[in-house]
């Protein structure tokens, strides 16, 4: 008993043993057990919270003097006392797995060696445990990191033309701006707090989609190591549309258990969902260089492991998932790519959050550190594409409720543009015709009657490239609309 609660001290948390009960039962822990880790869950957030809050509290702290070796021994104290009372909640834990039946063959199950690979991951996948003690199931080769000199943000400026006096505190300003706080704005869903108020529905999402679809979860290791959290969903034998893998990029705020995923799922298709760096369970920070190693790995993952062929992947990718969706159709054989509420260029979106007086401190930030310029990705991709465009969005457009003012049109006339430029030699007159009618809804657009040809080539082609979905930014996509998309473009690959 003594060498299995040891074992149990740092064990992972079990949340659910599947095929047990409903849905929405979790695996339920004695209450040993559920002391302690309410008690480790508890001093682990206020540990996140203080962090995120240490700059307000150091200033505090130096404003009232608590630096005194007075104040800082009670604090010594209080802290060891603490630390005293987690230590025992720890080995509280431990005992209460120990004892508890049910954890003990979970334990069993995951610590077991198995000569056979797949008969062990058969074992283990039969339940909903901490990732960090998951197996990698498919590693890409490690790259070597770059020396500082050579990578180092201050070796360029997206500011260049102002004085040196100017340039470097607003460089050193971006730097500390994105290592606090900044892309915590850009990316809220690695904040731990975030994640915490999720986690129920996280896991309900990963048993809907176990047990409801045969999901499949994996580990997949990046190149510069991180480890992604993914789930594939095979309904290669279920009709002729499981041929086709989906692979679906989330949002800022989106994880493959509630997001976009299930959507393919539910229309029939193969689906391949992961969680970017910091999400969920995958580690890391979101930076774009980690995010295109991440959905590089994940790719690799389908082709190797899963065994689907370039040509038989479909890439969706959800508002600042089109990102990685648009960078790994440039860089691999797709069968298409379809982009749902996204934008052209972050910084636009960035420079209408933050006040004016911040426009040269959000332009370093972002092109320096967090440079998402998906237009010009998809001006390198010359495949069937199709962009969705929220009529209620509130996120993507400049303005709430003008449609005229949402980023993904300069996204959708930009690559009109790149792709068909004949029918821009006339000049300005033919980029304000594309603008307005890419400004109106799909709706008015049906109505508009011109004898132009070329206005009515401008009409088709927007038509060609793009569907009005009626909801706002976090509205679900609709499976009759999904459908509809996919068998456009399944046409424009014949």
């Amino acid at each position: 008993m003594l060498k299995l609660t040891r074992q149990c001290l740092f064990s992972p948390r079990l949340y659910r043993i599947y095929g047990e009960g409903l849905r929405n039962v979790l695996y339920e822990p004695n209450k040993k057990e559920s002391f302690g880790d309410k008690v480790i869950i508890s001093v682990t957030t206020i540990m996140n919270i203080t962090y995120y809050a240490s700059p307000f509290l150091c200033m505090y702290i130096l404003k009232r003097g608590f630096f005194s070796y007075f104040e800082l021994k009670i604090m010594g104290n209080l802290l060891g006392g603490i630390g005293c009372f987690v230590a025992f909640c720890f080995a509280l834990r431990a005992y209460g797995r120990a004892s508890n039946p049910k954890y003990v063959r979970f334990l069993r199950d995951i610590k077991s060696p198995s000569a056979n690979q797949q008969a062990y991951l058969e074992r283990i996948r039969r339940y909903d445990f901490d990732f960090n003690a998951w197996p990698v199931n498919y590693k890409v080769a490690q790259c070597e990191k770059p020396s500082w000199a050579l990578s180092h943000p201050f070796k360029s400026c997206a500011n260049a033309d102002l004085p040196v006096y100017q340039r470097v505190p607003l460089q050193v300003l971006a730097f500390f701006a994105i290592h606090t706080f900044g892309l915590r704005l850009i990316y809220p869903g690695t904040l731990a707090l975030i994640q915490r108020l999720i986690a129920n529905a996280l896991i309900s999402g990963r048993t809907q989609m176990v047990e409801l679809f045969n999901g499949r979860r994996a580990k997949v290791a990046t190149a510069d190591g991180n480890m992604i959290d993914t789930m594939f969903v095979d309904n290669t034998a279920q009709s002729a549309k499981g041929k086709i893998l989906v692979v679906s990029c989330e949002g800022n705020s989106g994880y493959y258990e509630v997001g976009l995923m299930s959507t393919p799922v539910k229309c029939g298709y193969s689906a391949l969902g992961w969680n970017h760096p910091g999400f969920g369970w995958s580690t890391g920070v979101p930076f774009p260089k980690a995010e295109r190693n991440a959905i590089d790995a994940v790719m690799q993952y389908a082709i190797n492991e899963l065994r689907f062929q370039p040509e038989d992947i479909v890439l969706l990718g959800w508002s600042i998932g089109g990102y990685t969706a648009t960078w790994a159709a440039v860089n691999y054989p797709i069968r298409a790519l379809i982009l749902d509420a996204t934008f052209d260029d972050l910084l636009y979106l960035a420079q209408n959050q933050m006040p004016s007086s911040w426009s040269l401190l959000v332009k370093e930030v972002i092109r320096t550190y967090v440079d998402l310029n998906i237009v010009t990705l998809l001006k390198q991709y010359d495949g069937p594409v199709q962009l969705i465009r929220r009529t209620d969005d509130e996120v993507i457009c400049l303005r709430r409720g003008l449609v005229g003012t949402n980023r993904g049109n300069y996204l959708l006339s930009d690559m009109i543009m790149q792709r068909h430029p004949e029918l821009f030699k006339a000049g300005a007159s033919r980029r304000l015709a594309l603008q307005k009618y890419v400004s109106m809804l799909e709706t008015h657009r049906v109505d508009v009657v011109t004898k132009k040809e070329e206005d009515q080539q401008l009409l088709q082609l927007i038509a060609k490239y793009s569907r009005d979905f009626r909801g706002m930014h976090c509205t679900p996509l609709s499976d009759e609309l999904f459908d509809e998309v996919m068998e456009r473009v399944a046409t424009r690959c014949e």
